[in-house]
């Protein structure tokens, strides 16, 4: 065998080796996510306390048969909080990404179909709010409007539209100069109509991709806007709160509260991230290596 064949089997076999790695991965990350959205899902009936109930005898007790992983400063049980914290603080960053994928996508679309004009203006507008971070405008929201989770999803949904819109609209002005949209064109077929059959369809591996990347950030920035008290407040279980909460546990020496939140929040984005670059590879055809 000839020393280029050898390499050649040796690029195959690496190629082999690097694709079932990536696979692996890409099955682990969708495990947890998949796994994540069954607990909240399933709460109320795995959950073995209410997630509010306050014991007082059962202070800050450690992992035990009755509490699994123990309870905080109210005696509350933290197992049965971070599954039903699951819900809220999955909720949230679905609504914003869907917000911002939606919309971004259909400004970037018909940026890139009409051009002139109107895609300056889109573009100038993705721009500005792009040069503002989504917490502080978060933050801004919260103070003209008060703090709370609803004013953190509008906020942040606005936030994230130019991450979406941008990425979408390059895509999509490459798509619309393809062969066989000027087809389309010839045929008459209505402007609207190529955009949503077909230029959307084409988009939407894209979109999928940076839906699944940008939620497990937006989470983060979710949990990020309750840890600091302009979220969701007590006594809701959720995430970003339930670290913010177990502060003066950790003071205490009792910070199960804030690690095990902590934890969730930290693998479930990591997870997502593993995801969106495994999809990413797999959609889109992008190199593996």
């Amino acid at each position: 065998m000839t020393t280029y064949q050898l390499a050649a089997k040796a690029g195959v076999f690496g190629r082999g080796r690097r694709a079932a790695r990536g696979n692996g991965v890409l099955i682990g990350a969708g495990a947890v996510v998949a796994l994540v959205v069954l607990a909240a899902v399933c709460a109320p009936l795995i959950a073995p306390y209410d997630p509010e109930a306050v014991d007082p005898l059962a202070v800050y007790q450690g992992s035990s048969g009755a509490h699994w992983l123990g309870t905080d400063d109210t005696g509350r049980d933290i197992l049965s909080r971070i599954l039903y914290g699951s819900r809220l603080s999955l909720l949230a960053p679905a609504v914003v990404t869907l917000v911002a994928s939606v919309v971004g996508s259909a400004l970037a679309i018909s940026a890139a179909w009409l051009g002139g004009w109107y895609d300056r203006v889109v573009s100038s507008a993705l721009n500005v709010v792009f040069g503002f971070p989504g917490l502080i405008l978060a933050v801004v929201g919260a103070a003209v409007f008060g703090a709370g989770l609803q004013v953190a999803v509008v906020t942040l949904s606005v936030a994230y539209l130019p991450y979406v819109a941008r990425t979408v609209r390059g895509a999509a002005l490459r798509e619309v100069h393809l062969p066989y949209v000027s087809a389309l064109r010839m045929l008459g077929v209505p402007g609207w109509r190529i955009c949503l059959r077909h230029l959307t369809p084409a988009l939407l591996p894209l979109v999928l991709v940076q839906v699944t990347v940008s939620f497990g950030y937006t989470l983060l920035d979710v949990a990020a806007f309750s840890f600091i008290g302009l979220g969701a407040q007590p006594p809701t279980a959720e995430w970003g709160l339930m670290v913010a909460q177990g502060a003066s546990g950790v003071l205490a020496g009792r910070a199960e509260q804030s690690l095990y939140a902590g934890l969730v929040i930290v693998v479930f984005v990591i997870a997502c991230t593993l995801l969106g670059n495994g999809l990413s590879r797999r959609l889109l055809g992008e190199d593996t290596r």
